[in-house]
């Protein structure tokens, strides 16, 4: 059985981790405001020139463009797993993996060249640890990914895209949808659908289309909008991964609080029966001296 004198300084040791968990608890839900809020000002500009792309593809009658062709055979598909840089966030980056993993066998299975990209330390170690070889790996991404540095990316994919070096370019990412549901998926960005994007949400009445009257031309204005319209659905990716993060770590965190409190109770309680037990004992053996001196 431990001493009190052990109990007291496993009950401080406790408090200070509790004092750590719950500072980063804080830490994480000021991080998650404010990467929430740069993602909602993203969301509606996302929505709506995904909308955009998608009624002028539909609408642009046989002009075609090079992000719009689908592959007959896909040979070559770029895989981006989207991870963080640190830990303590809970299953956060176990699910985005396992998802990212279907999707390799799944490439695999089907004879198709993959290119494997990582952002964030956490996918990186996991895949070196599982033996994929990584293009490209990136760790500049954390809580406020910037769109300059996400452009980067989605540059080189579209040049290589439409060069034809590779076929299809997808991402696997955790998906916020609210502060309570983030899902880990896996998402096909090239080729852009001609139909509406996930992200399009439409506002014009079912069955009502609109006509566009296209100033100069439909191709000038296709080869404008999509561009756009990938690299801003590849930002919102970024975004999307920096909130769901903070909310896993804000979770895991508070929960790792409310642990450390049971077990500060815990051991409070035991510290103060072993502490009785230890006073009653000093009782008996003073009363018994006081017998055997009679």
């Amino acid at each position: 059985m431990a001493s009190t004198r052990i109990l007291v300084n496993r009950r401080k040791a406790v408090r200070n981790i509790k004092k750590i968990t719950r500072t980063m608890e804080l830490i994480a839900t000021a991080r998650f405001k404010a990467a929430q809020k740069r993602a909602q000002e993203a969301e509606a500009y996302t929505a709506k020139i995904a909308e955009l792309a998608a009624d002028l593809a539909a609408t642009a009658g046989e002009v075609t463009h090079p992000l719009l062709l689908k592959r007959d055979k896909i040979e070559k598909s770029v895989l981006l797993v989207i991870c963080s840089n640190r830990g303590l966030c809970g299953g956060y980056n176990a699910g985005i993996l396992r998802e990212a993993t279907v999707a390799l066998r799944r490439t695999t299975a089907e004879s198709v060249a993959l290119q494997l990209e990582l952002s964030g330390k956490r996918a990186i170690n996991y895949f070196k640890y599982a033996g994929q070889k990584a293009a490209h790996q990136f760790t500049k991404f954390e809580d406020k990914p910037r769109f300059d540095e996400v452009e980067e990316i989605a540059d080189r994919y579209l040049a290589d895209f439409i060069a034809g070096k590779i076929d299809r370019v997808q991402v696997a990412y955790m998906k916020y949808i609210n502060p309570a549901v983030q899902k880990p998926v896996v998402v096909t960005l090239l080729p852009l659908d001609r139909g509406a994007t996930p992200e399009a949400k439409k506002t014009e009445p079912a069955g009502k289309t609109i006509d566009y009257e296209f100033m100069p031309d439909a191709r000038g204005i296709l080869e404008e909008i999509l561009p756009v319209s990938f690299k801003v659905r590849l930002f919102k990716c970024f975004l999307d991964a920096a909130v769901s993060e903070q909310i896993a770590r804000r979770v895991t965190m508070k929960q790792a609080t409310e642990n450390a409190n049971d077990m500060i109770k815990a051991i409070t309680q035991q510290y103060n029966r072993m502490r009785q037990a230890n006073i009653t004992r000093e009782i008996m053996e003073i009363i018994g001296g006081v017998e055997a001196l009679k």
